[in-house]
């Protein structure tokens, strides 16, 4: 199975998401392959993430199934989502309590359901979420909230999964794990003794006066809810080998969005075809100097010292042109001379560069020249070299990027499909459309239409437009391998 996890990175203000990373199954997957897309031509998502909610007592080892069921699906971008990181931060007299283990842990005001609600609700419509990390320990959250994004699959797992209308709404299977209260006990004893730093005596305790009676009220009997029901939790393969097959007959996983993604350039080459232009896209003004540099670095004989020289030059002009379409205002400043002067200045709150790898990276240089403390962030889309369709591989983005307007940069773009997917990526972090704008230095007609017509508020900036693609969907004339 190839799983994924989030990191915060080494940077206060960035966040880094390697997609996938991290291999753990029986079943080694034959490649590590990146996310295709997830969107339609209209750059709307068209398959909602798949749900699957498990229930049951505490320490009944449905964190065990749960991964038990993600090795044998061998399925790509599945998320393991845990209740435990909703528990509400504790009051001080609460904080005592606890303490004293006379705090309940499992009655069903302990959760922020309000929170968990929302956050599992953005996660299955493909949005980028901010998961708080509880500590047991102190009863309360970490200063830095784990980042999730990506899934195609969540597994939901918490002791009173079933407990909310709302969250059973966004659940496409529910499975309550049942195991035997001695067991639970034994196991909750040596979690919370060796994970979480409490003693015997508090264990038991707790377990009498809370534990067990709000099992009895709370947690059985949603076990009537359940699709599924998996005597002896992690022990029972056979359970979960049913539940394996019944989700791959049924057909509702991330099977389904692969073939989509074989047709995704098919279906961007043959729409929007005979269309004028886009009144979004800016082309910049076709002067001699920029006739004379697109000669020189379109020019097959050009040394790569004078390709790089001169397509600098044009990443620079460019990179000027598409900072007048920032939003600014009318200020005043006085000179040195004493008079006043009617200015211009940004009305936005920050900008933030962010390149499509590897080609798009060429273009940070003259956005950092020009812009000064720019922050910067990486998308890695790479084509499946089988199916020909792009694939999501890595992204970092800074934080609180939604508050930004993007200058998101490629050096050229034919059919549209890994701007589309860059966009679609902004997006899902809550960026809003008509503050990005899309800059390349060359650009298919093909390519314009798609990413006009999927999303019409974003600008879209280049220094040429050309009509022809090749049956490889590469740019005629164009300027090679630019990267």
């Amino acid at each position: 199975i190839i799983l994924f996890f989030w990191s915060n990175g080494s940077g206060e203000d960035s966040l880094d998401r390697l997609l996938p990373a991290v291999s753990t199954s029986r079943r080694k997957s034959s490649t590590l392959a990146g996310r295709p897309p997830w969107y339609n031509e209209h750059g709307a998502q068209f398959k909602e993430a798949f749900v699957i909610g498990l229930c049951g007592g505490s320490a009944s080892g449905k964190t065990t199934v749960a991964n038990k069921i993600i090795e044998a699906l061998d399925v790509p971008w599945v998320v393991l989502l845990s209740m435990d990181s909703f528990y509400k931060v504790l009051t001080p007299e609460e904080q005592a309590l606890a303490a004293s283990n006379d705090y309940n842990f499992d009655h069903p005001g302990a959760f922020d359901f309000e929170l968990l609600v929302t956050t599992l609700r953005k996660l299955k419509q493909g949005k980028s979420v901010k998961i708080p990390v509880y500590d047991f320990t102190t009863h309360g959250c970490q200063k830095d909230w784990k980042n999730v994004y990506g899934a195609s699959v969540i597994i939901f797992e918490g002791i009173l999964s079933f407990a909310d209308k709302e969250l059973l709404q966004l659940m496409d299977m529910k499975i309550f794990v049942d195991t035997d209260s001695y067991i639970r006990l034994v196991r909750q004893l040596r979690r919370d003794i060796t994970e979480r730093g409490r003693d015997i005596e508090g264990v038991i305790k707790q377990y009498n006066k809370f534990v067990k009676p709000a099992f009895e009220q709370y947690i059985e009997p949603t076990m009537r809810l359940a699709d599924i029901v998996v005597p002896r939790g992690g022990g029972n393969m056979v359970a979960i080998d049913l539940i394996v097959q019944e989700l791959r007959y049924a057909d509702l996983l991330y099977v389904s969005s692969l073939s989509y993604a074989r047709t995704h350039r098919a279906l961007l080459a043959t729409a929007h075809q005979s269309q004028p232009l886009p009144q979004t896209l800016s082309v910049l003004e076709s002067t001699p100097q920029v006739r004379g540099l697109h000669t020189i670095i379109r020019n097959k004989d050009t040394s790569c010292d004078e390709f790089i020289f001169y397509s600098k030059r044009l990443v620079r002009l460019l990179i000027e042109h598409a900072l007048s379409f920032l939003p600014s205002k009318a200020c005043f400043i006085q000179t040195p001379q004493g008079q006043v002067y009617e200015g211009r200045r940004f009305s936005g709150k920050g900008i933030t560069g962010v390149s499509i790898l590897r080609a798009g990276e060429t273009m940070e240089p003259a956005l950092r020249a020009v812009c000064k403390d720019v922050r910067t962030g990486k998308i890695l889309i790479q084509t499946n070299l089988e199916s020909g369709e792009p694939e999501l591989h890595y992204l970092r983005l800074p934080r609180d990027i939604s508050e930004d307007h993007v200058i998101l940069m490629d050096s050229t773009i034919s059919t549209g499909a890994a701007a589309m997917m860059a966009v679609r990526v902004l997006l899902d972090h809550d960026v809003q459309e008509d503050k990005i704008v899309l800059v390349s230095l060359l650009m298919a007609e093909l390519g314009v239409h798609s990413v006009a017509y999927a999303f019409p508020h974003v600008k879209i900036i280049t220094t040429a437009v050309v009509k022809s693609l090749d049956d490889l969907f590469h740019v005629i004339p164009g300027i090679g391998e630019f990267s």
